[in-house]
């Protein structure tokens, strides 16, 4: 009988260790990772290269916002990289080509976002595919129509029109303050602060939640499944444009295909924060701090000369942990 006992109590005694580990292995894992980084670099913990992180992770922070609200639903949005990346072409191509204003060029590209993501809920929601899949469809699809849209080209300033004349607008100066320091930082943490009170402290969020624990019993329970389902992917598709935009801002020009490397950074950012504090489920703090330990992350290494080829087997390495810690709490 005192074998029994003393294994029950051993299985107590590492379930709670896993538990600690679950609650606040993030955090943890940040302070080793700038103990580390400040030891091996001198420049590591200076007030400019925090500004430099927080300004960093500033749109990855955005994008896996509007991933995280799709989560709280039970869902998965696939294609915020492909919206955030038609959305930097758009509000770039408004001044450059059509010479209109910021107000008009921001909200084109919003207008734009929601149409794409108004397709996704339409799909999932009404047609009933499944969420990951229909996104991964569409995100090939609005990485398409961006390719078509810039002509598979750079939309810059001063950029040779196809019919051989220069384009005729310029970005204006207000539009390029978003994404400087301070602002890129503000709008990053003012878009945190928001959709953690809208998760947390409204109904609608709180229906989020019930939705993404058991979609069911939700409907059961009166909560207009739908709406909010719908509600999910247009924020997310929303949140995805504000990340293009800033990214438009912070770069003054339309890459091809700008917005497509930050949706793995996003991914991650989003799912690392099932653990922070435990919470299990998506929420807005947590995907910050995911966010903050990439950037800690990518930043330090490159400090440490680590190939730029190397980087995702690291960022990868991180997202599999966290996916990991997040399905085995589930069980």
């Amino acid at each position: 009988m005192s074998n029994q006992e003393a294994t029950k109590n051993n299985k107590k005694s590492n379930f709670s260790v896993f538990d600690f580990l679950y609650k606040y292995g993030t955090i943890l894992t940040i302070i080793l990772l700038i103990i580390f980084f400040t030891f091996t670099s001198s420049t590591f913990l200076t007030q400019s290269n925090i500004i430099n992180i927080l300004r960093s992770i500033s749109i990855v922070t955005i994008i896996a916002i509007g991933i995280t609200i799709s989560l709280s639903v039970g869902g998965f949005d696939l294609s915020a990289g492909s919206v955030a990346s038609i959305s930097v072409a758009v509000v770039i191509s408004m001044f450059v080509w059509y010479q209109q204003n910021t107000v008009v060029a921001i909200l084109a590209a919003l207008a734009i976002a929601l149409v794409c993501g108004a397709i996704n809920a339409f799909m999932i929601v009404k047609i009933k595919v499944q969420d990951m899949l229909m996104t991964l469809a569409t995100m090939f699809v609005f990485q398409g129509i961006a390719l078509t849209y810039t002509k598979g080209a750079v939309i810059s300033q001063n950029m040779i029109m196809a019919n051989g004349e220069t384009a005729p607008g310029q970005i204006s100066e207000s539009f390029g303050q978003i994404g400087k320091v301070p602002w890129i930082i503000i709008i990053m943490l003012v878009v945190v602060l928001v959709v953690h009170v809208f998760l947390t402290y409204t109904k609608h969020g709180r229906y989020m939640y019930i939705i993404g624990g058991n979609m069911e019993a939700a409907r059961l329970s009166g909560i207009n499944v739908n709406k909010y389902r719908i509600l999910a992917y247009l924020l997310s598709a929303a949140f995805a444009a504000i990340g293009g935009i800033v990214l438009g801002s912070r770069v003054m020009t339309a890459e091809v295909n700008a917005g497509a490397p930050y949706l793995m950074d996003a991914v991650a950012a989003a799912y690392i924060g099932f653990s922070v504090g435990g919470s299990g489920k998506a929420n807005a703090i947590g995907t910050l701090v995911g966010a903050v330990l990439i950037g800690i992350l990518q930043n330090g290494l490159v400090m440490l000369s680590v190939p730029y080829y190397a980087m995702d087997i690291v960022k990868g390495t991180v997202l599999a942990f966290a996916l990991a810690l997040t399905y085995y709490k589930k069980r």
